[in-house]
């Protein structure tokens, strides 16, 4: 492959990375148990208030790694347009979701977990770091933002 493209600024990375969090549907996400065993799904997810919104049973090891670890790594599946989030995670069971994210969630998927089964719950990721770049040529400026600051 040859790359003849020039890297693109921070601010049109931001811009990229925020429109491929309104247009996507699944992001994989990745977390941990307390002994450090690595799980990562597929999961739905809309992007609210800042935030990336997913939904998944606290029965399986995703939920209960993303409750109990309160830490996620998410990414799109696009290797050749990476964007990797790092963030906290705030776990909701279905009685105490914002009301605003719960419909969010509705509203991009056509599902409410809320009416599914009480074993659900939704997982606010709040960022702290991002990281963007396509191909080997925006390496060296891919960290975006930092310690939950955009840098652009």
């Amino acid at each position: 492959m040859k790359i003849d493209k020039p890297p693109r600024s921070p601010q049109d990375r931001k811009q990229d990375v925020l429109a491929r969090l309104e247009r996507e549907t699944d992001i994989w996400v990745a977390s941990a148990d307390s002994d450090g065993l690595p799980c990562m799904v597929p999961l739905w997810f809309v992007w609210h208030a800042e935030s990336v919104w997913l939904a998944t049973r606290l029965t399986n090891p995703t939920g209960r790694n993303l409750r109990d670890g309160r830490r996620a790594r998410l990414a799109f599946a696009d290797t050749r347009d990476v964007v990797l989030i790092d963030g906290s995670v705030e776990t909701y069971p279905l009685p105490e979701v914002p009301e605003g994210a719960a419909e969010a969630f509705l509203a991009k998927h056509g599902w409410d977990p809320r009416e599914d089964s009480p074993s659900y719950a939704f997982f606010e990721v709040r960022p702290s770091a991002v990281q963007a770049w396509h191909e080997v040529r925006e390496l060296p400026k891919r960290h975006i933002m930092r310690d939950g600051v955009w840098s652009a």
